[in-house]
């Protein structure tokens, strides 16, 4: 079952189309990444999802039933544009934002103990928000966004700000509540983390789909057929007519073959000509290389 459907969904703001006709589905369970370059229009995409604003044309489905009112409070939304109160201390906030998602006094005093504790922040209970850190701060907005559970949790660049140390620990609760049932959109330029992170992506740029597919799939469809060799002794003089040699070190080698058939045949003509191999591995594209060629450059949003 798809948590979130998207299908053919347009949005124009004035004269111009922030989102066209864009459709794609985020199952269940799934860590899902929306991507695009500044002004692909996630943001506006987010806006849709989260009901801030409506689509002009389209369909919404949350839980197989068209967007509704009653769909915001299943879901948690982490802007990248901090939304804390700075000048109310730390526990009373978590507090506050516990009761207004519908918990009772006794549940919202639960959930603050459980989260200080869980993020060994108790002696910040006390501490006025503006007082904390950038990234003590995110901690903060991560815990009031996810505290009720949610079964759609939407974070737009969680990890801005937040030292190695600290985007790991969300890293490692974005798995926890992954694991505990909550479908996650991760909303980022960043493609490394995609890659550490998400299982299915959706690439938007100028407002359109671009690409939609599972990591793993579109790393394999996007392919080069490039291989890295690990060598001892010499190579032979020729490498054949279907071998592009792209870079060459002692004891490396890194080629291009035609298609992945010469693979074998590539191999066996080394051994036939007495190169020791120890390695031999397909590279596949990273995704930001994969971005690159589908969008013309990375963004720096």
């Amino acid at each position: 079952m798809n948590v979130l459907e998207l299908k053919n969904v347009k949005k124009t703001y004035q004269t111009h189309k922030a989102v066209d006709d864009v459709s794609f589905a985020i199952p269940e369970g799934k860590i899902f990444g929306l991507l695009g370059p500044n002004g692909a229009g996630k943001t506006s995409l987010i806006r849709i999802i989260t009901s801030i604003t409506r689509a002009d044309e389209g369909v919404v489905l949350f839980n197989g039933e068209p967007l509704n009112s009653s769909h915001p409070a299943q879901i948690g939304y982490m802007p990248e544009e901090r939304g804390l109160y700075k000048k109310m201390k730390v526990g009373e906030e978590i507090m506050y934002l516990a009761r207004l998602k519908g918990f009772s006094k006794k549940e919202a005093k639960q959930q603050l103990e459980y989260w200080l504790e869980r993020f060994d922040i108790q002696d910040w209970r006390n501490k006025k928000v503006e007082e904390l850190s950038k990234g003590m701060q995110q901690k903060i907005q991560f815990i009031t966004t996810v505290l009720h559970q949610p079964k759609l949790l939407i974070l737009d660049e969680p990890f801005s700000g937040l030292d190695p140390i600290n985007s790991n620990l969300i890293r490692d609760e974005i798995y926890e509540l992954n694991k505990r049932g909550t479908t996650i959109l991760f909303s980022t330029h960043r493609m490394e983390q995609v890659e550490q992170i998400c299982e299915n992506i959706v690439l938007i740029n100028k407002g359109k789909n671009v690409l939609e597919g599972s990591v793993a799939d579109i790393k394999e469809q996007y392919k080069e057929h490039i291989f890295k060799l690990q060598y001892q002794g010499d190579l032979p003089v020729g490498m054949g007519e279907h071998v592009t040699v792209i870079s060459e070190q002692a004891g490396q080698l890194t080629v291009q073959l035609r298609d992945v058939v010469h693979a074998n045949n590539f191999l066996k003509y080394l051994l036939a000509h007495g190169t020791i191999v120890t390695g031999f591995n397909e590279v596949l594209p990273t995704l930001n290389e994969i971005f690159i060629k589908k969008v013309g450059g990375i963004s720096d949003e």
